[in-house]
């Protein structure tokens, strides 16, 4: 039978759950991190105030949050080469 003393085995329980918690939080933190990406679509900006926000719900028209003016999408064309 392996021989252990009290404190021992108390600092190495703590140890593995101090272990544990870090790598669910590290797991949970890359999960997020991948969620972040800014997608060009979404990103408005208003031709009145001059103020750029993220609306992902509309598409063609959008209400400014800080003037609350009507904005529309500008669609950027890619240049050939």
């Amino acid at each position: 039978m392996i021989s252990i003393d009290f404190y021992s085995a108390v600092s190495l329980y703590l140890v593995f759950i101090l272990i544990t918690v870090l790598a669910i939080w590290l797991f949970k933190r890359q999960e997020k991190d991948k969620d972040l990406s800014l997608d060009p679509r979404f990103i408005w900006f208003c031709a009145i105030c001059a103020y750029t926000y993220i609306n992902t719900k509309e598409e063609i028209m959008s209400v400014c949050p800080r003037c609350g003016s009507y904005n529309k999408k500008i669609a950027y064309q890619k240049k050939s080469s």
